[in-house]
């Protein structure tokens, strides 16, 4: 039977994608974000494969407006089985020429968006004893990098909350989940319309991945939630461990590197266009649908084998060890043979 999800971020990018690997399944889908252009554009193509759809435009940083959001999903399409927290904005400047307001505005956004839109699933969710979270997260939200601090620190952020919501289901005994992705660099339009102060066009550090590898793990991940967190593309899980090995080493090579690896050769004006405050795919006569990829698609990988193994992992671990248990039976057979043959010869040395 069809379930109902709500995807945040849902007019572009990664959550765009997500709509879309829903859709491909016959998901009812509710897509929230603050663009109606891309709004209307996700929902056009859900419609196309004859999918179920509803949009409900909010500012995930505005907590009434997501509770109307979720409202008018849940008034058409049933109640949310699934809520995936996408959405969010950045700025790529260092730290002293963010102003205040873009700082809080990130935060409001990229932060208390997920835990807006946590509340309104929860609130949903726990009286029916069911449903299942997935926040999508960052290898940014472990290993922090320059010009990005406020999306760092809103993306650490949410692994702090997820993780305290997550014991207090525990100790409820719920049966709502709640899980993270936590995801590589993407080719999403982010980096055509964040606020950016830097002298060249931003881009994410390579390696870069396409929307849709993201979507699928996350969908995998709203279908077997975990504590474990899971991570995609070989760059997060190393990024992960490198945090936690060799911290300082990191901030060394971060700060020789980082700066131009975020930035293409490609100057860009001061006073581009961007999404701060205000969408880019609003409602006026100048806004177009910007899809879910960016505009890195030449360089951007379409799978991760360390996706692919995230997910099954737990399948694919009994056959690894009976692989690597016939591997090891068949050297010890083998040495068996060679110790066997080399008493045979030297008893035919023996014996001459």
């Amino acid at each position: 039977m069809p379930r109902t999800v709500l995807v945040t971020g849902a007019s572009a990018g990664v959550g765009r994608a997500v709509a879309r690997e829903f859709g491909r399944r016959g998901e009812r889908v509710g897509l929230v974000a603050r663009g109606r252009t891309g709004l209307r554009a996700a929902a056009a193509e859900l419609h196309e494969m004859g999918v179920e759809a509803v949009v409900a435009p909010a500012d995930m940083a505005d907590d009434t407006a997501v509770r109307a959001a979720a409202d008018h999903v849940e008034s058409l399409l049933g109640p949310i089985d699934v809520w995936v927290n996408v959405a969010f904005t950045s700025v790529f400047a260092p730290f002293t020429e963010i102003a205040p307001d873009e700082f809080r505005r990130v935060t409001e956004v990229s932060y208390l968006g997920y835990v807006n839109g946590t509340r309104e699933a929860l609130a949903r969710m726990k009286p029916r004893g069911t449903g299942t979270i997935v926040q999508v997260g960052s290898a940014l939200g472990t290993r922090s990098i320059p010009l990005q601090s406020a999306y760092c620190g809103a993306k650490h952020a949410v692994n702090g909350f997820t993780s305290s919501v997550r014991t207090e289901l525990l100790h409820e005994k719920s049966r709502v989940r709640i899980t993270v992705v936590q995801l590589p660099a993407v080719n999403t339009p982010q980096f055509s319309w964040t606020l950016s102060r830097l002298p060249r066009h931003p881009q994410p550090v390579p390696p870069i991945y396409q929307p849709e590898v993201a979507a699928r793990a996350i969908v995998f991940a709203a279908d077997h939630p975990r504590r474990k967190q899971y991570y995609v593309g070989s760059s997060t899980l190393l990024t992960i461990l490198g945090e936690k090995v060799a911290a300082g080493l990191l901030d060394r090579y971060l700060a020789r590197t980082g700066y131009d690896a975020q930035q293409t050769g490609r100057p860009v004006p001061a006073d581009r266009p961007h999404n701060l405050w205000h969408p880019l795919d609003g409602d006026d006569e100048d806004a177009r649908d910007h899809g879910a990829h960016g505009v890195f698609d030449d360089r951007a990988r379409e799978g991760s084998a360390q996706a692919w193994w995230s997910r099954h992992a737990r399948a694919a671990g009994p056959v690894l060890a009976l692989a690597l248990g016939a591997a090891a039976v068949g050297a010890r057979r083998r040495a068996g043979r060679t110790t066997a043959g080399d008493i045979a010869g030297r008893r035919s040395r023996w014996s001459g």
